[in-house]
């Protein structure tokens, strides 16, 4: 990991500093320093027990992290990015036949779970690979080595949906986090080491960065083994927290869980990325977090920061409908399918130029969404940037719906509806018809519940063809493990009528 020279200092400086605090339970960073040591010095006497079909440049020992929000997890993620070193972070929540072709196609050296009958636990013993459980450690966790401090290479492997079943796995290196961490302590303002709470799974991109951001700051990471927003709003109303870093629908989740108290004030900052806010959910925060800063960023697991923008208690609030401005050292562009540059406010492919861009795949390349060209590199969003640089991002060139003709991005239309009382949150995508070739079709979640009011809602906001024609109501949704709306499952559910969504009448 690109920290551990961090790590070392506050260890030495403040090593009865809560580093790490799950479930209420506390790590101090002498204790997460002393316990990598001891397992980083396991993993180096580790023989190598699987060759592997790729080859990871420098890369001496690979570790598969198959773990929950455990308080283990941060001390095996230290030890098993340490050089040379590289961790290989796989959701325990995945099915169980995607963790099976993961670890098929990794072989790993040895994989930590934090349950010994657990899938992942189960699918390594099959496959011949070394499986180590967190508590039942063979080895002796107050005896280590030192940690290596500076380091370059690979360290983290990742995975991310792809255009098939099989995520895709990425590779990246810790120059790029280094970069990163660096810029992202002075926009985020992290110097003076703010208490984090992030809810989110660690196995997961933005909860991970989260907790390795605060772990490099020398703050106090936050969170909970599974997900409650109960238990989550009653942190931030008790616990001494001043940044809260989470996707949207978590903090919807919180905002409905604390209804009717007092506002949640010990909050300065409230960091969201992974969907972008709207104006309900932003006058939300408003009440829920009266003193913070709202802030969100843009980005991309193979691409890394790509813009940041304060909603909220900066100096100069920035447009809701945008994502803001480049992320230092960023470069953004938007360009035609031959790559031209197109200039400002006409839409386009995202394109971006930065030194946080991934290495690249170990497999899953399928040329349908990250790729680097002369012009930059891309994941197929569609935007637009104005003369201010502020970014519009339309959504994903695959989500685009053909109707009568027109073409139609949902994330356009699921906007547009999440400015409608009493819409909390939409999800948009086409189905077949026979005449239009695609009807767009829309599932809307909160107290909105006349398919008329929100189609006049729309009319006002979007043009005739975009509007959908038909309109369901869900009560609770489907979600995936990075608490992000599983929007396959709805589609699924409105096409089988299987009572999960309700279609509402005009």
């Amino acid at each position: 990991m690109p920290i551990h020279k961090e790590l070392l200092r506050h260890a030495t400086e403040r090593p009865d500093k809560p580093a790490v605090v799950i479930d209420g339970h506390p790590l101090n960073y002498g204790e997460l320093h002393s316990r990598a040591r001891a397992i980083y010095r396991f993993l180096h006497a580790l023989p190598r027990s699987n060759p592997r079909a790729f080859d990871l440049l420098g890369v001496e020992k690979l570790v598969g992290l198959s773990l929950g929000n455990h308080i283990a997890f941060a001390e095996y993620f230290v030890a098993a990015t340490a050089l040379p070193n590289a961790c290989a972070v796989i959701d325990p929540m995945m099915p169980a036949e995607r963790i099976e072709r993961i670890l098929e196609r990794l072989a790993p050296d040895v994989l930590v779970v934090d349950d010994d009958a657990s899938p992942s636990a189960e699918i390594g013993r099959r496959l011949g690979i070394s499986v180590i459980t967190v508590g039942a450690e063979p080895f002796d966790l107050a005896r280590g080595d030192e940690l290596p401090v500076d380091a370059e290479g690979i360290f983290l492997i990742g995975f991310t949906s792809g255009t098939t079943a099989e995520p895709k796995a990425y590779y990246r290196s810790r120059e790029q986090w280094r970069r990163s961490l660096d810029r992202g302590r002075l926009v985020f303002e992290l110097q003076d080491a703010p208490s984090t709470l992030c809810p989110g799974a660690l196995a997961h991109g933005l909860a991970l960065y989260a907790l390795v951001e605060a772990l490099d700051a020398g703050a106090t990471f936050h969170s909970i083994g599974k997900w409650d927003a109960g238990t989550v709003a009653r942190m931030l109303s008790s616990a001494d927290i001043e940044r809260l870093v989470a996707v949207p629908t978590h903090i919807a989740g919180i905002a409905r869980a604390w209804a009717g108290e007092a506002g949640l004030t010990s909050l300065r900052d409230v960091i969201t990325a992974g969907a972008k806010l709207n104006l309900n959910e932003v006058e939300s925060m408003r009440r829920l977090f009266p003193k913070a800063r709202i802030r969100e960023y843009y980005g991309a697991s193979e691409i890394g920061f790509m813009t940041v923008s304060t909603l909220v208690g900066g100096g100069t609030d920035f447009p809701i409908d945008r994502v803001g401005q480049a992320y230092p050292g960023v470069e953004i562009s938007i360009r035609d399918p031959e790559e031209n540059d197109v200039g400002a406010d006409v839409p386009g492919t995202i394109f971006v130029n930065s030194d946080l861009i991934a290495d690249g795949y170990l497999w899953g390349d399928d040329g349908q969404a990250f790729r680097v060209t002369p012009a930059g590199a891309t994941v197929g969003d569609l935007g637009e940037i104005d003369e201010n640089g502020m970014l519009r991002v339309i959504g994903r060139s695959g989500g685009m719906m053909i109707t009568g003709g027109n073409n139609v991005y949902p994330a356009e239309v699921e906007s547009a509806l999440k400015t409608c009382p009493g819409v909390e949150d939409a999800v948009v995508f086409g189905l077949p018809d026979a005449y239009y070739g695609q009807r767009i079709v829309a599932v809307v979640s909160g107290e909105a519940a006349d398919a008329k009011n929100l189609a006049d809602h729309c009319a006002v906001r979007l043009a005739r063809f975009k509007i959908p024609r038909e309109f369901h109501h869900i009560g609770a949704w489907p979600m995936t493990s990075s608490g992000k709306i599983a929007r396959g499952q709805v589609e699924a559910s409105v096409i089988s009528g299987d009572g999960l969504v309700l279609r509402l009448s005009a």
